[in-house]
């Protein structure tokens, strides 16, 4: 579990087919700002919003295998490039942003980056599947980052970054036509569970 608090800016620096049989790749992570010394074999860190587990890691970087599943379904993790990156929480760490499982919903497209002084304005449409489940100010996690609606239509919705937040995620390098990483309130999606429960969990 997460909180959609970047820790640090990383970089992919290297992909390289695993030699297993499987279509498996395994991804090398500069760690950048994001200290090491607390993770070991197996914990999990949140790359660009998406959950993986480490499989090797020295002092300055980690290791990852990512599936053809998540590279199908995910963006930012198939070609070197920065990528946001959170550790998984402690019972005891504060909860700065909102619950993050580190399961991507899907793919929105950003449609406006405009500045509004010295924030941006951020405008992105999700797939039309998801857009039940965006409310206005309510959290969503935008590549990892957690974040709050100010406005939404149908399935657009629109987000002020502010300048801490564009300094300190990959975010402040979006423009309009890139592929973000959306995943929906954890809340949103147990309350529609709930009130359709004989509903097939594959729709």
């Amino acid at each position: 579990m997460f909180s959609g608090i970047i820790a640090a800016i990383g970089r992919i620096s290297e992909l390289t087919p695993r030699n297993d049989g499987t279509p498996t790749v395994r991804l090398s992570v500069d760690a950048g700002g994001l200290s090491l010394d607390d993770v070991a074999v197996g914990d999990s860190i949140a790359c660009n919003g998406v959950c993986l587990t480490v499989v090797d890691r020295d002092a300055q970087r980690f290791c990852v295998d990512v599936s053809p599943e998540t590279l199908s379904c995910t963006i930012g993790l198939d070609a070197p490039g920065a990528i946001n990156l959170e550790k998984a929480l402690r019972l005891a760490d504060r909860l700065g942003g909102h619950l993050v499982s580190g399961h991507v919903d899907g793919v929105g497209e950003v449609l406006r980056f405009d500045a509004v002084g010295d924030n941006r304005l951020l405008e992105i449409r999700a797939p039309q599947d998801l857009a039940k489940y965006i409310a206005r100010k309510g959290s969503i996690t935008v590549n990892g980052v957690s974040l709050t609606t100010n406005t939404v239509d149908g399935a657009t919705f629109a987000i002020n970054l502010i300048p801490h937040t564009l300094e300190a995620t990959t975010l402040g390098r979006l423009q309009a036509g890139c592929r973000v990483n959306l995943e929906i309130d954890l809340i949103a999606r147990y309350v529609e569970r709930m009130l359709n429960p004989d509903a097939s969990e594959n729709q």
